[in-house]
């Protein structure tokens, strides 16, 4: 019994429905009734399968499929049911007409992967990608009369891994390193240039101040990339712009062009249709409201701009954005880093140049000294034969360090050169460090020399091996106090070592990697002296290897250091040069030698007496007692000298620390301390001077090297009473020295205790800096002081001046601030303030006197007044000039006054026309 034509298609599902209320009489497979088994059991199998399927039967290839695969055709269905497959797929027959006519011909199947597919499936011609294979189907007789087709889209397969290479193409060749940013946008493009499938055209804009400038552009022609404006002013953009959707993209909105195809007739896709959309993005950057630029990318026309589509754009734009900033920061640091070369240059050029410059004076300087010294027939007293040694030891000590950086300064430009000589390398080491024994042995040191003689000759440049094992030696014999140097030379097949090992303090593992790096200096580290110019050891590695060898270093703090310097044999054969040595062979040594013994040179244990006989009864200064603190023996010996022909007893120390000891055993009138000195530096015993109630309101003059505002400040604010920079004239030392030890003694203790205020007339010494050299001392520097008593002062609601009402008088000076200081520290500190409390006022009362010196214009007084109030927990300080107010100009203004008095106190400020008060309070508790 034949079962109703319908059951055919039961469970078939939509289609199935649609194919069983089709008319197929009117086709050319007639009435189902009539259908053989065969194509019944086909239809069957295609409906119940939920995988895409396509039965092609009879010569008209008649199409019948399932659910699955009316879902690929999209709007053909289901007019393509019945039809002929020919007219269906026009668009593609082509393609697929060799794959059906072969099964129907050989009865065999095929499998096509990834096949590309034109379809007009959804208004446009699509770009498509589908696995197919194509079987026989035959009917009952066994004959092959249609073709079985199974597929499945791979589409979104397809695109999503070619989209992929490309952003994956971005990555590694817009990574920026090695090209400025247009060339990393001619490099992105090219690659986008590989992908016009997926972006058949891109030009990339970078935002440079308010104009976006294309870098970059790729697809079509140039006529095409003329088509695109070349740059876009943003404070008016102007119709193109907003056009191109770039002014949008700019401000940070993504804009879709849909009207492209009216303005860039671009060709595109598989089937070269016209694109008609592009999207104009920013390119993100860390201000969000303002992107680094716009990536102005293409549609292709074969591909709808689905959610995939876009995010893939999203994608793009954020991979270029990448690859531009990383080119950006590289160029930037690129720039950085030739910036710093150029200055580099520039700084070795000015050191040779600075050094040259010093010779011709060095050498008018030296030779003159040298004639004096060796004159028998006019021989030098001893006092003024002990200050021309000084003088010529120390210009000896400037040449070397000028010959230094002439040297260095050469090695940085690529200059220098080594005049390699055929020596006896075992026996120059030997004698060099011997030049050492004396200096090491009086350190209380051992020095040991192993330097057998090498089993080859060795051509090496004298001169640059006498600076490399005077440095190492010099830099051992600084930081080791107690144990052993040691110098070996030996050698193996290979390399020729040089070692200088040591018991030292040794070096911390973290400053190792930076120890050859010129000027590099560790910090807080115990040494001998503090002087040095820091490029000793780089010097020695430049050498190393101008001679082609290397240096390396082994350290452990507490235990000692070890310096190798290594000199491969194949760099020892080199052409040596004849003729005599260039530059003088031992100079380098001796020099160092007489350094290191400046360093050995402990200061007697005795205090220096004046000489008798230049005492004068009328100075009411004489005997007053200095404690000197400096680390440079001649220094030290030279201020000695100075200052006992004013009839003063000198103690000198090395360093802070024993200065500190000295202090706290016999107090002195005043202290003259170096800053830069080992153990304890200058600043740091002021520091602790000032924290010690029975040292708070000692005299401390402080001598530097360190030139500018920032050091004296530094100085200053810690509470040393003057600063001076060396050079310095002696006049000007002594002169500053008496003004602060008369000072010191005039302040009177009864006028800190209560009762009337006093009124002190302070000179100070003159601001402007003396010439260097011999200068009269001028008496009206000197510091005069005289007490009267101020008018009787209402009384005071909030009971200030209950415990202290004291004020002074000063000149409109700029010296006037250390005045101020030292008296303002004297009436607190008697009356126990607490120390950081003091700090903060006198740096705020300071600033204050420096205002009323500097703003005061035209003073109907040339002085400035100080009142100090205490009482009820609170102190209040008061300073007046008596002038009108002018603005310092910017030149004058250090820029902290203002800040300082309000950081450390309440600040109150009143002009008049007779002048200016500026009054600073602060509560005690």
């Amino acid at each position: 019994m034949t079962r109703p034509s319908g059951d055919l298609f039961l469970g078939g599902g939509e289609t199935g429905r649609l194919m069983a209320e089709l008319d197929w009489a009117r086709t050319p497979l007639g009435p189902v009734s009539e259908w053989p088994q065969s194509l019944r059991a086909a239809v069957r199998m295609v409906l119940s399968s939920r995988y895409p399927m396509l039965l092609l039967w009879g010569e008209n290839y008649s199409q019948l499929y399932n659910d699955a695969y009316s879902a690929l055709i999209g709007d053909k269905h289901p007019a393509a049911l019945g039809d002929d497959v020919r007219v269906t797929l026009a668009e593609v027959w082509d393609v697929l007409a060799p794959l059906v006519e072969e099964a129907m011909a050989t009865s065999v199947a095929s499998w096509v992967p990834a096949l590309q597919l034109l379809l007009k499936r959804a208004g446009y011609r699509e770009e498509a990608y589908f696995t197919v294979s194509h079987a026989p189907a035959r009917d009952d007789d066994g004959r092959t009369v249609g073709v079985l087709t199974v597929c499945s889209e791979v589409t979104q397969q397809v695109i999503g891994e070619r989209r992929l290479r490309l952003l994956r193409d971005l990555s590694v060749l817009g990574d920026g390193r090695t090209v400025d940013v247009d060339a990393t946008g001619a490099r992105l493009v090219g690659v986008i240039d590989d992908h016009p499938l997926d972006v058949p055209f891109a030009a990339i804009y970078l935002r440079d101040g308010t104009t976006l400038r294309r870098i970059a552009c790729t697809g079509g022609d140039r006529r095409h990339a003329q088509t695109l404006p070349d740059a876009v002013e943003l404070t008016d953009p102007g119709p193109p712009a907003y056009a191109w959707g770039l002014a949008d993209a700019a401000e940070g909105r993504a804009t879709a062009v849909t009207d492209v195809a009216d303005r860039l007739p671009l060709p595109a896709g598989p089937w070269d249709d016209p694109v008609r959309t592009a999207l104009a993005l920013p390119l993100s950057s860390a201000d969000e409201g303002q992107p680094r630029g716009v990536l102005l990318a293409g549609v292709s026309p074969s591909r709808g701009l689905d959610e995939a589509y876009r995010s893939f754009h999203q994608l793009l734009a954020q991979q270029i954005s990448v690859a531009l900033r990383n080119a950006q920061e590289y160029e930037e640091e690129r720039r950085r880093i030739e910036a710093m070369a150029e200055l580099d240059r520039l700084k070795t050029d000015f050191f040779a140049n600075v050094s040259h410059e010093f010779r011709t004076p060095l050498t008018l300087i030296l030779g003159p000294l040298t004639d004096a010294l060796t004159d028998a027939t006019a021989p030098l007293a001893p006092a003024q034969r002990e200050r021309v040694e000084t003088g010529w030891r120390n210009a000896t000590r400037l040449l070397t360090l000028v010959n230094s950086l002439l040297t260095f300064s050469s090695l940085e430009a690529g200059r220098a050169r080594s005049d390699a000589r055929v020596v006896d390398l075992a026996a120059l080491t030997a004698e060099l460090a011997g030049v050492f024994r004396a200096a090491v042995e009086r350190a209380g040191l051992t020095l040991e020399v192993s330097c057998p003689p090498l089993p080859r000759p060795v051509a090496v440049d004298p001169v640059n091996w006498e600076r490399i094992v005077t440095n190492l030696l010099s830099n051992a014999l600084k930081y080791t106090f107690i144990g052993r140097i040691r110098v070996t030379l030996d050698a193996d097949d290979e390399e020729v070592r040089l070692t200088v090992a040591d018991t030292g303090i040794g070096i911390a593992e973290r400053d190792l990697p930076k120890l050859f790096e010129r000027f590099h200096r560790v910090r807080g580290a115990r040494s001998r002296s503090h002087e040095g110019t820091g490029i000793g050891l780089a010097l020695v590695h430049e050498l190393a290897r101008l001679e082609g060898g290397d240096v390396r270093v082994t350290s452990q703090v507490g235990v000692g250091s070890r310096f190798t310097v290594t000199l491969p044999w194949s760099a020892t054969h080199r052409t040596a040069v004849s003729g005599p040595t260039v530059g003088g062979r031992g100079d380098a040594a001796r020099a160092a030698v007489e350094e290191a013994v400046g360093w050995l040179t402990e200061p007697s244990d005795a205090v220096t007496e004046p000489d008798p006989t230049t005492r004068t009864t009328t100075d009411e200064l004489a005997g007053a007692r200095i404690l000197l603190a400096d680390d440079n023996a001649d220094m030290r010996a030279y201020l000695t000298r100075l200052l006992t022909a004013q009839g003063w007893r000198v103690r000198a120390v090395t360093d802070g620390q024993q200065a500190l000891d000295e202090i706290h055993r016999d107090l002195p009138d005043l202290v003259l301390t170096d800053v830069m000195m080992p153990v304890m530096d200058g600043f740091d015993l002021v520091r602790r001077l000032r924290a010690d109630p029975a040292t708070r309101a000692l005299p401390v003059l402080v001598l530097s090297a360190r030139a500018g505002g920032e050091a004296s400040v530094e100085g200053l604010s810690l509470g040393a009473d003057d600063y001076l920079v060396k050079p310095f004239a002696a006049a000007e030392l002594v002169a500053r020295i008496r003004a602060s030890i008369r000072r010191a003694r005039d302040r009177t203790p009864a006028a800190a205790l209560g009762g009337e205020p006093a009124t002190v007339a302070a000179s100070a010494p003159p601001s402007h800096p003396a010439p260097v050299g011999p200068v009269t001392a001028d008496p009206a520097v000197e510091a005069v002081r005289e007490a009267a008593v101020l008018p009787p002062t209402s009384a005071d609601p909030d009971a200030l001046g209950d415990l202290l009402d004291v004020g002074w008088t000063y000149p409109s000076e700029p010296t006037s601030a250390a005045a101020l200081r030292r008296d303002v520290r004297g009436v607190l500190g008697e009356l126990d303030v607490d120390p950081e409390v003091l700090e903060d006022l006198l740096l705020a009362a300071s600033e204050a006197m420096n205002n009323a010196v500097e703003h005061a214009q035209r003073p109907s007084r040339p002085e400035v007044r100080v009142r100090v109030q205490l009482g009820g927990g609170l102190v209040r300080i008061s300073v007046r000039d008596f002038g009108t107010w002018r603005d310092r100009r910017p030149a004058m203004d250090r820029g902290r006054g203002a800040l300082l008095m309000n950081a450390y106190g309440d600040v109150r400020l009143v002009s008049t026309a007779e002048g200016t008060t500026v009054t600073i309070e602060r509560r005690l508790a």
